[in-house]
């Protein structure tokens, strides 16, 4: 064996220019030249590609290599080249080839000049490409990204379940699976599905010790986004969001902040994400807004930050994504902007699909939420989920190991929680286990008749939450475990046996509330009112009401005032800026209002806020517009609502919006037509000289609920502002 590593050193020297193995490398390409199966799991950066680059290399042959993402295809076989003198050494054959490229590809196969051929998944299943590979000589076949195997892997694909027939079909070799990400129950599926339960398995440790990981609750991300990447201009990030238009607004939003970014998403046009993403790796951008689809093939050593704006839909995909930062071994901060609303929208998305496919989406949410709202050392969770223990106490390098939560006895809950899973007898999953623990008789709970049971409702003094973070514990601490053939029942491990009969002390930390943190705390101090500044700016509105003869709600609502006297906007492109404010009453009613702020500000020498220079885009959204055109033609309310499937209600709270930032919107033809004059009349009165606020509640109990319905105020309360106020 000492020969052989001599000679690997050689090689890897020559067509690498490396001096050193790092890992479990060496082993790995042993184990692939041995001709045996050979599992690999590796986080990104660890080096995987080497693990059949080299082995290919050497061997006779040619490797066939399986991977889903055409770009990583184009990365890997570039290099290839570049560390070989022919051209013909590396291929790829997938849908974006002509016929005379594929043509020479497969000529270059047949005269032995080409040693890895990487083929897409869909390629593979195709007749005519199968009966050419069953002419060559395969040294043996590599299945990167083999997680896309499993349902419950974070990026299942259908067609690559058919990956063994085919191979079985062409010509048996040995196989090397390669992933960079798995937790137990993924690698059993892709074990089991390649019909390689023996392989040698070498797992990599997925910690990632230079990144930082943070989770902050969702308030304002946009604006905190910009802050953190104002503090780090010139550096390389990624931003992930789930849907196409967000990925399109925030890159928006941030060119407009003078940020140099890019949106990428699936959506997009071949060309021009080929040409955002090179001009991302050339660093002609600093920051790439993406949806998931984004990064699978890059390749880029110094990406600084990776920001989810929404949390992903598993922890396997958060890991993956995350683990685009610091691949060069230097720093790599990751931060979460995690509401539990975001998860609950991601749920709705799962309806309609089939159930096996809900409860598998359902379970990966589940796992996401737990380490989202976890105050446990973030890596200690993480790496728990990938079946590996870390034993560090605090990890000096995540939001909850950097600041700590108030800590609690938690021997008592834990043993309660194990005698519950006893009771139960371990047939049932984490969220089952709490509804009996809390005493809720769901459906599910009844029809198990466990709503009679002497222990129903044995930990009621304490919420979900709060039970949700002891099984987390208990999880974590191996007294429960999951059980991986069926995902997510809770069993007893042995060692939570033995801990009901000697507990001993384990502290709980007390979770955050994600969902009810104050927005003082989360601007970092410097978003607070200016209570000062605010009463002068309510005089300033009163003096020009009494001035225009208008009411003072018409000028500016409160919170439009209120944010004023937060984020002291100096001109009137940030004026117009403000909530509730738009270009049209900024130019109508502004200038004695930053003229104001401005001597304010001056006189008592305020540093305004670096929050305030987030400009928003002009954001007349294309359902604005198509309501504005609509009216315009006159078409009635009900039949807008219907063509946008919305209540008439929504329509006119969409119409409100408009009208408050500054656009004049004419709907007296449909007014006339549902309501007589008089009514109207009386409404419109009550606005323009009875009104202190704008309160549609306030309107209701003057006018009496009886003759007037909220639909009549608001139509009116819309033309009132329109007339008077745009």
């Amino acid at each position: 064996m000492s020969k052989q590593k001599v000679d690997l050193h050689a090689y890897l020297k020559k067509h690498f220019g490396f001096d050193t193995f790092k890992g479990n490398q060496e082993d790995v390409i042993i184990n692939v030249l041995d001709g045996n199966d050979t599992f690999v799991l590796m986080p990104t950066g660890g080096g995987k590609s080497l693990c059949y680059q080299l082995p290919a290399i050497i061997l006779p042959g040619t490797a066939v290599i399986i991977s889903p993402l055409i770009a990583l295809m184009k990365n890997q076989v570039d290099a290839m080249r570049n560390f070989s003198e022919d051209d013909g050494v590396a291929h790829f054959m997938n849908s974006s080839l002509t016929k005379a490229a594929i043509q020479q590809v497969k000529s270059d196969v047949l005269q032995k000049k080409t040693k890895l051929l990487y083929v897409a998944p869909e390629s593979l299943t195709k007749e005519e490409n199968i009966e050419f590979l069953k002419k060559i000589e395969v040294s043996f076949y590599a299945i990167d990204e083999a997680h896309c195997i499993s349902e419950w892997g974070h990026d299942f694909r259908p067609e690559y379940r058919r990956i063994r027939p085919i191979i079985n079909e062409i010509g048996v070799a040995s196989v090397i699976a390669l992933t960079a990400t798995a937790t137990p129950k993924v690698q059993h599926d892709i074990q089991k599905n390649l019909g390689m339960l023996t392989a040698r398995v070498y797992k990599s440790s997925f910690n990632r010790p230079n990144l930082f990981y943070e989770v902050r609750p969702k308030k304002e991300a946009t604006k905190e986004i910009i802050k953190i990447l104002k503090n780090n201009q010139g550096k390389s990030a990624i931003i992930y969001c789930l849907s196409r238009k967000k990925v399109e607004k925030l890159a928006e939003t941030l060119l407009v902040n003078e940020i140099k970014a890019l949106a990428y998403h699936a959506g997009m046009d071949a060309a021009t994400r080929a040409s955002n993403q090179d001009k991302f790796l050339m660093e002609e951008v600093d920051v790439i807004v993406a949806t998931i689809a984004f990064g699978m093939g890059i390749d880029k050593p110094d990406v600084r930050l990776v920001i989810h704006y929404d949390m992903p839909k598993s922890l396997e995909g958060y890991y993956q994504e995350t683990g685009r930062a610091g691949r060069d071994g230097g720093e790599g901060r990751c931060v979460a902007f995690y509401s539990y609303k975001d998860i609950q929208k991601l749920e709705k998305f799962m309806q309609g699909k089939p159930l096996a496919e809900q409860e598998i989406g359902k379970q990966l949410l589940l796992e996401t939420v737990a380490y989202a709202e976890s105050s446990l050392c973030r890596r200690k969770v993480l790496l728990h989920y990938f079946g590996e223990k870390y034993k560090v106490e605090n990890c000096e390098t995540c939001d909850n190991c950097v600041t700590p939560k108030e800590l609690f006895e938690g021997k008592e809950s834990i043993v309660e929680v194990l005698k519950m899973v006893i009771n139960l007898k371990e047939k049932f999953k984490a969220d089952y286990v709490i509804d009996v623990l809390t005493g809720h008789a769901t459906s599910a709970v009844k029809s198990y008749k466990h709503h009679e049971a002497s222990f129903f409702g044995k930990g009621s003094e304490n919420d979900d939450k709060y039970w949700n973070a002891v099984i987390r514990q208990a999880l974590v601490n191996n007294l429960l475990d999951k059980d991986i053939e069926n995902y997510g029942l809770l069993k007893m491990s042995e060692k939570g046996h033995e801990y009901i009969k000697k507990p001993t002390s384990i502290m709980l930390a007390k979770d955050h509330d994600y969902d009810t943190i104050e927005e003082e705390t989360v601007s970092g101090g410097t978003a607070v009112l200016d209570n000062v500044l605010f009463s002068m700016l309510k005089d300033l509105r009163k003096d020009l009401s009494r001035r225009l003869n208008l009411p003072p709600f018409v000028i500016f609502q409160d919170p439009s005032l209120e944010a004023m006297a937060t984020y002291y906007p100096a001109t009137m492109e940030e004026l117009q800026n403000i909530p509730g404010v738009g270009s049209g009453k900024a130019k109508r009613f502004g200038k004695e209002f930053i003229s104001l702020i401005g001597k304010h500000v001056t006189e008592n020498e305020i540093d305004r806020p670096m929050d305030m220079v987030v400009k928003s885009v002009a954001n007349k959204s294309k359902l604005k517009i198509q309501i504005i055109q609509s009216i315009d033609r006159k078409m009635s309310l009900e039949d807008i609502a219907d063509s946008k499937g919305m209540q008439v209600i929504e329509l006119l709270k969409e119409i409100e919006s408009i009208v408050y930032s500054g656009t004049r919107v004419n709907i007296d033809y449909y007014i006339d037509e549902v309501m007589d004059e008089d009514h109207q009349d009386d409404i419109y009165y009550y606005f323009k000289e009875d009104a202190e606020t704008d309160s549609i509640s306030d309107a209701l109990e003057e006018l009496g609920e009886d003759e007037y319905s909220e639909e009549d105020i608001r139509m009116i309360r819309i033309k009132f502002l329109s007339e008077v106020g745009n």
